[in-house]
């Protein structure tokens, strides 16, 4: 069960963008808190329709963005990549998803350690502050 946050999630604002580069790319970002002056900074969440750690993984990220804090995540753009959708994205994640994945200042990518199911919405928010520092 996801903490107090969630509830919040729904009084934001979210666009879905469609990304035309692969077949179903979706990005999620927080229209209310970006700005244009600063980069937002990305996240990709490789992933596969009916993955019920990805759906779950996917709602607590969402709400850990909405949270506020000393270390707000408003600015996060995250990506989700369906790993069906592309030959190589399958064979690297198909054993391994969820897998989350920072996108570095030069666009590649830095694999994050894999966040526990059982985590609460907040802890989320801090291990996702901690992996920008």
């Amino acid at each position: 069960m996801l903490s107090k946050g969630i509830g919040t999630m729904a009084a934001r604002s979210l666009s879905i963008v469609h990304v035309p580069a692969f077949k179903p790319k979706w990005v999620f970002s927080s229209l209310s808190f970006c700005s244009s002056a600063s980069k937002p900074r990305k996240l990709v969440l490789y992933s596969k329709p009916g993955c019920c750690l990805c759906d779950g993984l996917k709602e607590k990220l969402h709400a850990a963005f909405s949270l506020s804090g000393p270390e707000p995540l408003h600015d996060v753009v995250l990506q989700v990549r369906d790993i069906t959708s592309n030959p190589e994205w399958e064979k690297a994640y198909q054993y391994e998803i969820p897998v989350l994945a920072k996108v570095l200042s030069d666009g590649s990518e830095e694999i994050l350690p894999r966040l526990s199911p059982r985590l609460g919405v907040e802890l989320v928010r801090k291990k996702i502050a901690a992996a920008f520092k």
